[in-house]
């Protein structure tokens, strides 16, 4: 017996929080039966519907995409604008992005179908590291980095202490590459700390996410999380969830 939030979840419909709103709004039935109460447990025999559609149980899929530059990290736009999911057109799973990156923005971006794995990842208290390389305008100064590195003020709050390090400056050109690791998802957090500390961020990677890396992929090629890399990844985020409860 699971939670049924779990069970559809998995099953690739929605994230764990989604799910609870979805059964809160009355869409979901168990066995011909409207639930609207959370904590439910059901069998693996039970009939789930969501929307009066069955819950078809797919096998959990894990992919490591390296996204290019413009595109969304969603399944649709309405826009027509190219999605991370059209790289992924012979699979038959509906996966959907772990977290996202934004459309200028390049880099590790992790694709699933397992609602749950995602949700683990994306909690906020698994601090899980991910690592950018910034190309910005500009040369900055060392008591401006040691500022993200202690936490910058932003419309939305103070970021978490970051790690900085200066890889490159080009006096000529006026720019420099700088590597940032931080463990937060604000919305395009990465550019506007830089922009806190007077430069514009020109171009953004993203190389690293917990201990996956982009070794051996091009723009806009992906690959299939390996099962241990998976198990990894869940461990990581459950001993960083002891480490901060």
């Amino acid at each position: 017996m699971e939670r049924l939030q779990k069970i559809i979840a998995r099953a690739g419909i929605a994230s764990r929080r989604k799910a609870e709103e979805l059964i809160k709004q009355g869409q979901v039935k168990v066995n011909g039966k409207v639930i609207t109460e959370l904590g439910i447990k059901v069998s693996p025999s039970d009939k789930v519907e969501v929307n009066e559609i069955p819950l078809e149980k797919e096998v959990p899929v894990y992919f490591l995409l390296y996204k290019p530059r413009g595109v969304i990290s969603s399944v649709s736009d309405e826009k027509g604008r190219k999605v991370v999911t059209d790289y992924f057109s012979g699979i038959k799973e509906r996966i959907f992005p772990v977290g996202r990156l934004d459309y200028d923005t390049s880099g590790l971006l992790l694709l699933t179908n397992d609602g749950e794995f995602a949700n683990i990842l994306m909690h906020p208290r698994n601090e899980i590291e991910k690592v950018y390389v910034a190309k910005i305008k500009g040369i900055p100064l060392r008591e401006n980095l040691k500022k993200l590195e202690r936490g910058i003020r932003l419309e939305d709050g103070k970021t978490a202490p970051a790690k900085v390090k200066l890889l490159s400056t080009d006096k000529k050109k006026q720019s420099s590459i700088v590597e940032i690791t931080i463990h937060e998802g604000k919305n395009r957090q990465v550019r506007r700390m830089f922009e806190a500390i007077g430069h514009e961020v020109l171009k953004l990677k993203r190389e690293r996410y917990a201990f996956l890396t982009l070794n051996g992929l091009k723009a806009g090629e992906a690959r299939e999380l390996t099962v241990h890399e998976v198990k990894q990844l869940r461990a990581h985020a459950l001993e960083e969830t002891k480490k901060n409860s």
